[in-house]
């Protein structure tokens, strides 16, 4: 499964900071229908994703009945991304 959106990056000032995009409902809604084949746990899901020029794998969070994708701190200072910025994502979801 692929799946392109645009959200807003947020900062998560928690015991772990770390920076996120909430992936939109309408998308949220797909990836519930396939979440139970997918998770490997807690309701995560491996996915790769790319921002710009810069491919990760990594795994979305559930949080409030949808999902979040962290961005790593090496793909912010690549991309040259900051909190409040809207950016464009493709998400390609692993299967395990």
């Amino acid at each position: 499964m692929e799946l392109r959106f645009s959200g807003e990056v947020w900062y998560w000032r928690g015991p772990s900071p770390f920076y996120f995009v909430t992936v939109p409902e309408p998308q949220c809604r797909d990836l519930r229908e396939v979440s139970a084949a997918l998770t490997y746990g807690w309701g995560c899901l491996p996915v790769t994703v790319t921002l710009g020029d810069s491919t990760w794998k990594t795994s979305m969070f559930p949080k409030d009945g949808g999902y979040i994708v962290p961005v790593k701190a090496k793909v912010r200072r690549a991309e040259d991304i900051d909190e409040g910025m809207v950016v464009d994502l493709r998400l390609a979801v692993d299967a395990h």
